[in-house]
């Protein structure tokens, strides 16, 4: 045994908010700076110590729902992006919009709205997770018309007999993406137009990589994510070597070695290299 010695705990330098998320963080502050009454339309970011930070100094976050209670309010639209619907409600209720939408998803946002208003008719589809915030942002640019694949078996609901224009939600992976357009080549009939645009951001994307990198030479990864996180599974299944999700409390205990249940399952192999990382939401 290895009693008494301490895990080496490497916190990787490219870990923490990524530049959309740190933008609307800082907008709220500078808000809440000023003395004003505050909402945000759902969590600012998928962390909840953040969310606790930012409501201890007078942050609120509402639903959808409680939006529409609001008048004469200003609300905060974090990075994720909204629908129109959502600035609708906003003009007919007096509420001023602090709009945080990351630039990266807006011009994707401006892309499939182009590409809808000029044929409504259009088969629009969109790589992405079913129900997230950004999703729900982008099909409703196309009046709630677009179809949402989150893998290559939900391209049964594609009409491959008919145009095809095919958008990626900003966070998805590269290689998922590359996965639906060879099934769409494969698929799509004699004739059939078939457009896509990577729209993917590279600060997110290429952090895959780069993990595989800061993975080499670790015994363990431990990975800091909140459970809301979509990226969260993508990112653990890109190492080769154990991996384990935490949340950022308990991060925190890390630093003093390793946390909760997994202190006894590698209590026999100390001292490990220990590699902490956190995704694009999460800050260390």
């Amino acid at each position: 045994m290895n009693a008494g010695k301490q895990p080496t705990i490497e916190i990787d330098s490219e870990s923490g908010f990524c530049f959309g998320v740190v933008t609307a963080i800082r907008k709220a502050e500078q808000e809440l700076k000023a003395g004003c009454p505050l909402y945000c339309l759902g969590d600012i970011v998928h962390n909840s110590d953040e969310v606790e930070r930012l409501r201890s100094r007078g942050l609120t976050t509402i639903s959808h729902s409680e939006l529409e209670t609001l008048k004469g309010a200003k609300v905060l639209l974090r990075a994720h992006g909204e629908p129109p619907s959502t600035y609708a409600t906003a003009r007919e209720r007096g509420i001023e919009l602090i709009d945080a939408t990351c630039p990266v998803v807006l011009k994707l946002q401006q892309r499939i709205k182009a590409r809808y208003d000029s044929d409504p008719g259009a088969q629009i589809v969109i790589y992405g997770k079913r129900g997230h915030a950004e999703v729900n942002g982008l099909v409703g640019q196309t009046a709630g018309t677009a179809i949402v694949v989150e893998d290559v078996s939900g391209l049964d609901a594609v009409d491959f007999q008919r145009d095809i224009y095919l958008y990626s939600q900003t966070t998805k992976s590269l290689e998922g993406f590359r996965n639906i357009i060879d099934e769409i080549e494969r698929r799509r009939a004699s004739g059939v137009v078939f457009e896509y645009s990577d729209t993917i951001c590279r600060q997110v994307s290429n952090r895959t990589e780069h993990l595989r990198r800061f993975a080499a030479g670790k015994d363990v990864v431990l990975f800091v994510a909140g459970t809301a996180t979509a990226r969260s599974s993508m990112d653990t299944a890109a190492m080769s070597i154990p991996a384990h999700t935490l949340s950022p409390m308990a991060a925190r205990c890390s630093r003093n070695g390793l946390p909760g249940p997994k202190r006894l399952v590698y209590a026999e192999l100390l001292p490990l290299h220990v590699g902490l990382w956190s995704r694009c939401a999460t800050s260390l």
